[in-house]
């Protein structure tokens, strides 16, 4: 019973450790430097991380927030891990697995003082992995999960878009969470709802006799 929902088990401990993080923010955003506390709106995930606070204080919520990450990390990679499984082809399932799980090992690492260098890696190899799993989920009747595969997509190019360009950096930290959120509930889906063993086996044939 464990082990079939460590990743839900491990997300949930995950987002408790990140929201437990942002009691303990001392202050400071990209809108307001002097702030006090953390603003859903215009503070990063990344904010919780940093040795220091927008602000100049002490950040106390790092350890809250590492630990959060690690969980959220580990999670996210065994499921790209556990899913890999379910591709139609070695190539396909070694692309899944190693792309998805060096995602969120340089997700992870970016937490860290190596962030701008592990933002680049941990964003491609993740949507290579997101990729490859939309493209297989195309060829099912599972209408929803195509739909959320997209819309996580698209979220993910917005969000890489925005980072990586400067622009709207203001609308940012809401996009990131949103974003979160979709992936979390992509990640969720797939896990209960597209890995059935009959499912999947007449995915791989090319016989989908059910429909999502």
């Amino acid at each position: 019973m464990i082990r079939k929902n460590l990743i839900l088990a491990g997300i949930i401990l995950a987002l408790l450790l990140l929201f437990v993080a942002t009691l303990y923010y001392p202050g400071g955003s990209q809108s307001n430097p002097i702030s006090v506390g953390y603003n859903w709106g215009n503070n990063y995930l990344s904010n919780l991380f940093s040795p220091k606070a927008v602000n100049g204080a002490d950040n106390l919520s790092r350890p809250w927030a590492v630990a959060g990450m690690l969980f959220l990390s580990a999670s996210f990679g065994w499921f790209f891990i556990k899913f890999s499984v379910n591709m139609p082809s070695k190539r396909s399932a070694a692309i899944v697995k190693y792309c998805g799980a060096g995602a969120l090992i340089a997700a992870f690492l970016a937490v860290t003082p190596l962030h701008d260098p592990m933002m680049p890696i941990a964003s491609t190899l993740a949507l290579v992995a997101v990729f490859y799993i939309t493209a297989f989920l195309f060829k099912s009747k599972l209408h929803f999960l195509k739909l959320l595969s997209v819309i996580c997509l698209l979220l993910f190019y917005a969000c890489v878009y925005i980072y990586f360009t400067r622009t709207d950096l203001n609308i940012l930290p809401v996009m990131q969470k949103l974003s979160l959120l979709v992936d979390i509930l992509w990640v969720l889906s797939l896990e209960y709802f597209a890995g059935k063993p009959a499912l999947i086996r007449d995915l791989k044939t090319g016989r989908v006799i059910r429909s999502f």
